[in-house]
């Protein structure tokens, strides 16, 4: 409606009542099924969500325990290859620690805790490192 006075007035209330109610009960009915599907919608993606979360943490812990046995093999070997050298006994030593380091990381890393596994294997390998720095 304008709002002008000679406006037609439209349709009576009653009928639009009417019209109103049997929209509603045929609104109510879709609603439910519509709530039924979705429900059912719901569970499948929340069952999908957690399966990719439990993938995404089993390659997680696979790749901390995996680079930590890595890391532990290349420092033992670094380790040993240094004893055979004429240098301070301070070198060797730095890379075993750093290769002990990364093997409690690996340990970490498989049991789950990837997220203390990865500060550990930084830390395996700055000592490692600063082994190398007293060559």
């Amino acid at each position: 409606m304008s709002g002008r006075v000679d406006s037609d007035p439209g349709p009576e209330i009653p009928e639009a009542e009417a019209e109103v109610t049997e929209e509603a009960e045929v609104t109510e009915e879709t609603e439910a099924e519509v709530t039924e599907e979705e429900g059912a919608e719901a569970t499948d993606e929340t069952e999908a969500e957690v399966a990719e979360m439990e993938e995404d943490a089993r390659r997680a812990r696979w790749t901390a325990a995996g680079t930590g046995a890595l890391l532990t093999l290349a420092g033992l070997a670094a380790a040993l290859l240094r004893l055979t050298r004429s240098v301070t006994a301070l070198v060797p030593a730095a890379y075993a620690g750093g290769a002990a380091v990364c093997a409690l990381a690996a340990v970490l890393g498989s049991r789950g805790r990837t997220r203390r596994a990865l500060w550990l294997l930084i830390a395996g390998v700055m000592v490692m490192a600063l082994g190398d720095q007293f060559d």
